[in-house]
C-alpha cells in the first residue's frame, strides 16, 4: 500500500499527489486533520479523512476538482465550501436539512401562467412546461446541492406535455372517455417526475437522483385522491401520504427525502390560497406564500440502515 498517492485540501486549494508515508506523516503533525477533505483512486469523490475507514488500490489517476473559494461547491460527500470555508451539509449532521424556494414574487405568477396557458393550447406544452422547470429548479436551495438545475430538453418526452393538454379536454366526452383520460394523466404524469428526477444537476454535474415509484401504484394514488374528494376534507390525507410515498421512492442518493406537513396544515393552508385566490388581487402573494411553505416541508436526512 506504500505506493499510494494521495491528495487533500488546504483553503481551497489541492494538494498532492502525496505518496502514502508522506500523507500519514501530515496526519501525524496534524497538518492533515480529521476534517480536511481528501481523495485517493478508488474513491467516488473528497471525503473526510476522518470519515474513511480504509485505503483504496493505488493507481495514477486525477481527482474531482477541488471546491474553490468563491461559491458553495458540494463535493461528492455531505460537505460544501462557502467563502473557502469548508462546512457540512446540515442534512447529514444534525442540522436543519430542509428545503426552501426563494421566487420572485411576479416572476413566479408569471411562469404559472406560461405553464398553465402553455398546456391549454397543447402546441406549447412542451416548451412552457420545460422551461417553467428550468426556472424554478435554480430557485430551490437543497442543503449540500448548490446551483440546483435543471437539464431536460423540450424534445425529450414533448409527446407526454402534448398529451397531457389534450387529455385536460377529455371532460367534454362521455364517462368513458373521462375515466380512460384520468387514467392517461395520471401515467404520463409519472413520466413526468421520472423526467424531472433524471435531468437535475448541481454545480453543472449531474445527480444520479432516480424516481423508482411503481407505475400502477401511483395511478393508484390519483384514483385515491379522486375518490377521497367524496369526503370534502379527506383528500388532504390522502396528499400527505402520497407525497412521502413518492419520497420513499427517490433513489441515488445517499439521503433520504422526508416530506413533515400534515393533513390539516395542507388542508387549512390550500382552503385559504383558494379563498385569496376569489379575490384575484392577492393571488401572486398567496401564491408564493403556498409554495415556499410546501417545498419547506421537505427535508434531507441521512438514510438509517
Amino acid at each position: 500500500m506504500s505506493d499510494r498517492s494521495w491528495f487533500y485540501a488546504s483553503q481551497g486549494q489541492q494538494q498532492g499527489p502525496l505518496p502514502e508515508a508522506q500523507f500519514r506523516s501530515l496526519i501525524a503533525r496534524g497538518t492533515v486533520t480529521p476534517d480536511t477533505l481528501v481523495w485517493t483512486d478508488g474513491m467516488s469523490g473528497w471525503q473526510r479523512a476522518g470519515d474513511i475507514p480504509g485505503l483504496a488500490p493505488a493507481a495514477a489517476a486525477r481527482p474531482p476538482a477541488v471546491p474553490q473559494p468563491g461559491g458553495p461547491i458540494a463535493s461528492a460527500g455531505s460537505q460544501y465550501q462557502s467563502g473557502g470555508q469548508y462546512q457540512y451539509d446540515a442534512g447529514n449532521h444534525g442540522g436543519d436539512g430542509s428545503l426552501s424556494f426563494e421566487p420572485g414574487l411576479w416572476p413566479l405568477l408569471g411562469w404559472g401562467l406560461i405553464y398553465g396557458i402553455g398546456i391549454l393550447l397543447v402546441v406549447p406544452a412542451p416548451w412552457a412546461a420545460t422551461s417553467f422547470y428550468r426556472w424554478i429548479a435554480p430557485h430551490v436551495n437543497v442543503p449540500g446541492r448548490p446551483n440546483l438545475a435543471f437539464n431536460g430538453q423540450i424534445g425529450d418526452i414533448w409527446y407526454v406535455f402534448v398529451g397531457i393538454g389534450l387529455l385536460a379536454y377529455a371532460g367534454l366526452g362521455g364517462q368513458l372517455i373521462h375515466l380512460i383520460a384520468f387514467v392517461g394523466q395520471a401515467y404520463l404524469s409519472w413520466m413526468i417526475i421520472r423526467w424531472i428526477a433524471g435531468n437535475l444537476s448541481s454545480n453543472g454535474q449531474p445527480l444520479p437522483i432516480t424516481f423508482n415509484g411503481n407505475v400502477l401504484h401511483y395511478i393508484g394514488w390519483h384514483v385515491l385522491l379522486a375518490v377521497s374528494s367524496i369526503t370534502v376534507i379527506g383528500w388532504a390525507w390522502v396528499v400527505t401520504a402520497w407525497m412521502r410515498w413518492n419520497c420513499r421512492n427517490i433513489g441515488g442518493t445517499h439521503r433520504e427525502v422526508l416530506f413533515h406537513a400534515t393533513g390539516l396544515e395542507v388542508l387549512w393552508r390550500t382552503l385559504l390560497f383558494g379563498l385569496a385566490s376569489i379575490f384575484i388581487i392577492p393571488i401572486p402573494w398567496a401564491l408564493r406564500w403556498y409554495s415556499q411553505w410546501y417545498v419547506s416541508q421537505f427535508e434531507l436526512v441521512e438514510r438509517t440502515a
